[in-house]
C-alpha cells in the first residue's frame, strides 16, 4: 500500500520546521539595537542564552552568557520553558508518526499517525506562544531601557519553523478520516474470504 499524501507531507514538514526552531533557540538574535561604545557604533543581540555585541567599524563580535535582570525576567525564563517544551513535544510526536505510518507494513496505523498530528500542532502552538510573549515584552527586559530594541534574525527562524509544524502536525492529523481507496477495500474483503473445506 502507498503511503497517503498527507502522511507524507507531515513526516517531511516537521523535522523542517523542528530545524527552524531549533535554530531559533540556539541563535542569539532574538532582539537587537543600536549601542554606542565610546566613538564607535555597535550593535547589541540578545538570545535566550547568550547576548553579543557587534562592533560596526571593525565587525569584532563578542559573545557571552545572559545574565543579570534580562536572564531572570520572567518574560525570558517563560520563553525558555515554551520554546524547550515544544522541542519535546516535537520529538515525542515525530517518534508516534515514524510508528503509525509504518511503510514497511501493508496499513499504517491511522490513529497514531492522527494522535502524532495533535501532538506537532500543539508543539508549534507553544513555539509561537514563546515567540509572542518574548516580542510582547521586548523592549522592557533587562536594565537595558535606553537601547531601542527591534526582533532579529532568530524570530524569524521560529516563525517559520513553528509555522511548519503547525502545516506538517494538520497534515498528520488527517489521518484519523480513513480514505476511499478501492484497492485497500479490495485486499481487505480478499482477506475475508471465506472457502469451503473438504471434510
Amino acid at each position: 500500500m502507498r503511503t497517503p499524501a498527507p502522511m507524507i507531507a507531515g513526516i517531511v514538514c516537521t523535522p523542517v520546521g523542528m530545524i527552524f526552531v531549533f535554530t531559533a533557540v540556539i541563535t542569539p538574535q532574538w532582539r537587537e539595537g543600536h549601542i554606542q561604545l565610546g566613538k564607535s557604533s555597535s550593535i547589541k543581540h540578545d538570545g535566550l542564552w547568550e547576548s553579543c555585541i557587534l562592533v560596526v567599524a571593525s565587525d569584532f563580535k563578542h559573545c557571552w552568557p545572559v545574565s543579570g535582570a534580562y536572564q531572570q525576567d520572567p518574560s525570558v525564563l517563560g520563553a525558555r520553558g515554551l520554546i524547550l517544551s515544544s522541542l519535546s513535544l516535537c520529538g515525542v510526536g515525530m517518534v508516534l508518526a515514524s510508528i503509525g505510518i509504518r511503510c514497511w507494513m501493508d496499513f499504517p496505523l491511522r490513529n497514531v499517525a492522527g494522535a502524532s498530528g495533535i501532538i506537532i500542532v500543539l508543539s508549534g502552538c507553544l513555539s509561537l506562544t514563546a515567540l509572542g510573549l518574548y516580542i510582547s515584552k521586548m523592549q522592557v527586559l533587562g536594565a537595558d531601557l535606553d537601547t531601542r530594541y527591534r526582533g532579529g534574525s532568530s524570530l524569524y527562524f521560529g516563525w517559520i519553523g513553528s509555522s511548519i509544524e503547525i502545516l506538517g502536525g494538520m497534515a498528520l492529523s488527517l489521518s484519523f478520516s480513513r480514505p476511499k481507496c478501492n484497492i485497500c477495500i479490495g485486499s481487505r474483503n480478499k482477506d475475508k474470504n471465506s472457502y469451503e473445506v473438504n471434510s
